[in-house]
């Protein structure tokens, strides 16, 4: 069986239904709790717990380090540079905008995500 997302081979009895939809696991995670940038109580939050010794995973450290290199990289180079999948940077890219350590800039007509200075 495949997922209707991803088209990731499923498992017997690992399949999960949402909306109709045969997905496994992870894009069932995925529709549950969708990626939300824009989140004042994320931001709230991440803000008063950063006083309190909260820490960087190593993933966020090396997005940082990768935009401090290039001075803003758009969405899919920052994907490859990293090897991460678009999912996966998404929430990472969530996460740092709630910690305001990365912010997104339209230069032309794209988009950059640069650190927040």
């Amino acid at each position: 069986m495949k997922c209707d997302k991803c088209q990731s081979h499923i498992e017997s009895g690992e399949e999960r239904e949402y909306t109709g939809q045969i997905l496994c696991e992870d894009c069932y995670m995925e529709s549950l709790s969708p990626v939300k940038t824009c989140d004042p109580w994320a931001v709230y939050t991440a803000k008063s717990l950063s006083g309190s010794g909260s820490t960087l995973t190593k993933l966020q450290m090396n997005i940082l380090a990768v935009l401090k290199e290039t001075n803003g990289i758009e969405f899919e180079a920052l994907t490859e540079k990293l090897g991460l999948k678009s999912s996966e940077l998404q929430r990472e890219i969530a996460t740092l905008r709630h910690m305001e350590k990365l912010k997104a800039v339209m230069e032309g007509d794209k988009k950059l995500f640069c650190l927040w200075q």
